[in-house]
């Protein structure tokens, strides 16, 4: 089914700090473009806007001679309200820690800014006294040291790494002391076949290692059969052959690796406009079951929040299935825009669930909007906006074959025992996650750490206390004992993904996170709203204050 689109003002580009949004009148006696054709254009043209405003808004943050930002991303609310995302370099370096997002309002004024961090900029020294060379030797060194332990509770440890270029020159200000780093890309390979791919920073002083963290996101889990059971698929024909291309989405299409771990794979299509017979004894069948779910990921970010695709420019994501041999995984890999399944054991249980793709290509969302830095506090809020639109994703599909819940990967049966991976009403029955906040939360692994944002997320939605949901039990406690009713999961989740597009930044920590879901409440309800004030209890619920 199609879905129509209100017809929006076109931005003008070049429109500055008191600038106004101006309807042009050629767009308006031009064809209707496709829907996401013109979401595309409309994203792109408000992208344009910021580009243009970078100049002048570095001056009017009164940001040094030697600082300028660079445009990532940018937004308009129907009432003309922009909020403009910039990355920032100093002296032509990338500034780690140095994006920011602008609100402005309707005429351009400045309504507030939101700093990854406030601490100012002012090397004296821009001459490292670690070559860059010398600098990637190192860090290489420093990973290889690792090889055959683990770095998390439920990562495989490393059996193979090799540098992936040269180190590079950055400030480093994340941790609001800004200094002359380098960025260094370490690949690899894990003991369980997923692909590593680290990003280390280092101080270009004394090569002290200041950050590391891994870019291959992935969901630990693995699977008993195909989940989605039968389901509508929209394909390509090319010739004689059906391929499982989705031009209506970006083009995005599914691939088969041939247990390789390389390369795009061989595009799936055959003589009939039928894939797959349910079992494992067709390959078809997790390409049915991937190809469904990044499908329905796109039509939920679109429907929910009129996001056309996952970087929101129209462009649709490669899923790769018959990832390696007895790959007991799945991840996501922003690198080659790409997702990846694994077959698990002996081959036989691919890891195709539809909260597996939807957490996945949320990490691909996340990297795009606020780039939540994957580690501490922040990577806990990475993981958990991943585990929340993948459960919304699965809410939103809602499967005869996999009626949706609260709780993650309950059909991979990870555990072995039937129990899901994760819960989102009472976190540490996992055995490992937090129910609420402390000073050590951001000590954990951030799957665990990412429990107290899952549990705010379910109390916000349905509250606390024991009840029935879609025949699921739950009983969800509260730190202070205090006991909410929720205002539903969709308006919970309108909010979080308002926060995280609008005014999280790459190192937003709880704290910050409880601000820009109050803030994201209060554009979207009002302030003095029941909303908002369910969002401040359920903070307060998991001892975030």
């Amino acid at each position: 089914m199609k879905r129509k689109l209100a017809a929006v003002a076109v931005l003008s580009a070049t429109a500055l700090l008191t600038g106004v949004i101006q309807v042009s009148t050629a767009a308006q006696a031009a064809p209707t473009p496709s829907l996401q054709a013109q979401a595309a254009q409309q994203h792109a043209t408000a992208l344009k806007l910021a580009a243009g405003q970078a100049g002048p808004l570095a001056k009017a943050l009164k940001l040094g001679d030697k600082e300028q930002l660079v445009a990532k991303d940018a937004a308009v609310d129907k009432d003309g309200t922009r909020h403009l995302r910039f990355e920032r370099t100093y002296a032509g370096l990338p500034v780690i820690g140095g994006d920011l997002v602008v609100h402005q309002k309707a005429d351009g004024s400045v309504k507030a800014v939101d700093k990854a961090v406030a601490a100012r900029i002012a090397l004296s020294n821009l001459t490292p006294k670690i070559a860059a060379d010398q600098a990637a030797a190192q860090v290489t060194g420093t990973v290889k040291a690792t090889v055959g332990v683990a770095a998390d509770a439920d990562e495989s440890p490393l059996t193979e790494v090799r540098p992936a270029g040269q180190a590079e020159l950055v400030v480093w200000a994340s941790d609001g002391n800004p200094r002359l780093a380098y960025r260094t890309t370490v690949e690899g390979a894990r003991a369980d076949g997923t692909p590593s791919r680290q990003i280390l920073v280092t101080d270009a002083a004394d090569g002290r290692v200041l950050a590391t963290h891994e870019t291959i996101e992935t969901a630990s889990g693995t699977g008993n059969g195909i989940f989605v059971g039968q389901v509508p698929l929209t394909t390509t024909q090319s010739g004689s052959q059906y391929q499982l291309r989705d031009a209506s989405r970006g083009g995005q299409s599914t691939s088969d690796l041939n247990n390789g771990t390389d390369g795009t794979g061989s595009l799936f299509a055959n003589t009939s406009d039928s894939f797959g017979d349910g079992t494992v004894n067709s390959r078809e069948s997790a390409a049915v079951d991937a190809q469904f779910g990044a499908a329905t990921t796109w039509d939920f970010y679109k429907t929910t929040f009129g996001r056309s695709g996952i970087r929101n420019d129209g462009v649709g994501a490669l899923s790769r299935v018959h990832y390696g041999s007895n790959y007991v995984n799945a991840f996501w890999d922003d690198s080659c825009f790409c997702m990846s399944y694994g077959d698990g054991s002996n081959n036989t249980a691919p890891l195709t669930e539809i909260d597996v793709a939807g957490h996945e290509m949320s990490h691909g969302v996340t990297a795009a909007t606020a780039n939540l830095n994957y580690a501490g506090e922040s990577g806990g809020l990475n993981e958990a906006t991943s585990d929340i639109m993948g459960t919304m994703v699965e809410w939103y599909a809602n499967l005869p074959s996999n009626p949706p819940n609260y709780w993650i990967g309950e059909l991979i049966n990870l555990n072995g025992n039937g129990t899901p991976l994760r819960y989102m009403d009472q976190p540490s029955k996992d055995g490992g996650s937090a129910d609420y906040w402390d000073a050590n939360v951001g000590n954990l692994d951030v799957h665990y750490s990412s429990g107290v944002a899952n549990h705010f997320f379910y109390l916000l939605s349905e509250g606390s206390g024991a009840k029935t949901i879609n025949g699921f039990s739950y009983n969800s406690p509260t730190y202070d004992n205090s006991t909410l009713a929720g205002i539903g999961r969709d308006k919970a989740a309108q909010i979080w993904y308002r926060a995280l597009t609008t005014y999280f930044t790459s190192t937003t920590d709880y704290a910050g996170a409880r601000a820009g879901t109050l803030s994201a409440a209060a554009d979207l309800y009002g302030s003095s709203s029941a909303e908002y004030n369910a969002v401040a209890a359920s903070w307060t619920a998991v001892n975030v204050n």
